[in-house]
């Protein structure tokens, strides 16, 4: 049996056609050029669609169903994108506007943080366990939780908004209209503000040399690799940033007391910089520190594959 996954970005679309072994064997990619008309977006999956099912040397017929992995809230019973403010999606027929180019009935469609921790949960860090959570460190804090196999939505498709959970009362303004949610301070995007607040505050920082004196290079990976140049206010920026995605973790480890948590986006690439300093504050905040069982904390191993397998998988 083939299913395809669509993984709809604001930059990019990428397809793939998905196996019964969780494998990609043919690929389509597109850009999405946002933002422009639903319809033509649509139109360009459907093109990126034929081309991944041309790649796996198979034929539209072939494929069982269709699963769409998008930024934004969406409305699976009838198959509607409700709102995806970097698409300028409101209210869009996803469903109708893709059965209407291929012809294929079953399409299915998810946030695509869900469909990351979907394609992650079955097929990459979380194979085999029952309850497992994906957090994603990027623009945003990007999240999913799936039990015994099945994303958990809730009453609105909307459950799993783990980044908007405060974590410091009145704190930074986050665009979702509250203060001091999780991802204001530990998201990529978080990084980077602080490691440039930490870069004015040290004119002599070994960051400067790092981005040419360009403070508007500074990227997730320079106070990381500033670190390991043995720069002391890089290695400050480092451990507050990971004191910060510890807070949250602990909550999620509170709240839902899962068997994975996997960490993924272009800061998991650090590994153990990362994940030895991490379960060692997890794990003196957690409420269950004297507990035999404990969550595991690990990197996400399918990279930007995930969002595709997961899509793919969405009829399962």
């Amino acid at each position: 049996m083939y299913r395809v996954g669509v993984d709809l970005g604001g930059t990019n679309i990428a397809v793939g056609v998905v196996d019964d072994n969780f494998n990609i064997i043919g690929r389509g990619k597109m850009k999405t050029n946002a933002p422009r008309d639903a319809k033509l977006i649509f139109d360009d999956i459907a093109t990126a669609v034929k081309m991944a099912v041309e790649d796996a040397n198979l034929r539209l017929f072939d494929i069982e169903s269709i699963g769409i992995g998008t930024p934004g809230s969406v409305n699976k019973e009838l198959g509607m994108i409700d709102y995806a403010n970097n698409l300028a999606f409101d209210h869009v027929p996803a469903k109708a506007l893709l059965f209407a180019s291929l012809g294929i009935d079953k399409i299915y469609i998810d946030n695509d943080a869900n469909c990351a921790a979907l394609g992650e949960a079955l097929a990459g860090a979380g194979k085999d366990k029952d309850s497992f959570v994906a957090i994603t460190l990027g623009t945003g804090v990007g999240s999913g939780i799936v039990i015994d196999g099945k994303l958990v939505n809730g009453c609105n498709y909307a459950a799993g908004e783990m980044g908007h959970m405060v974590i410091a009362m009145d704190g930074e303004q986050c665009n979702c209209g509250r203060r001091g949610c999780w991802e204001r301070y530990a998201s990529a995007t978080a990084l980077i503000a602080q490691t440039k607040d930490a870069m004015k505050k040290d004119v002599d920082s070994i960051m400067w040399d790092l981005v040419d004196n360009n403070i508007a290079r500074v990227s997730g990976r320079t106070a990381f690799d500033a670190m390991r140049k043995g720069d002391a206010t890089a290695k400050s920026v480092v451990d507050n940033y990971i004191r910060y995605i510890a807070v949250g973790l602990v909550n999620v480890i509170n709240a839902l007391q899962p068997d994975v948590i996997c960490i993924g986006g272009g800061i998991s690439h650090e590994k153990d910089n990362l994940l030895v300093p991490l379960r060692k504050h997890v794990g003196r905040g957690r409420y269950s520190i004297y507990s035999e069982k404990q969550t595991e904390l690990c990197c996400a191993v399918l990279g930007n594959d995930a969002g595709i397998i997961g899509a793919a998988l969405l009829d399962k």
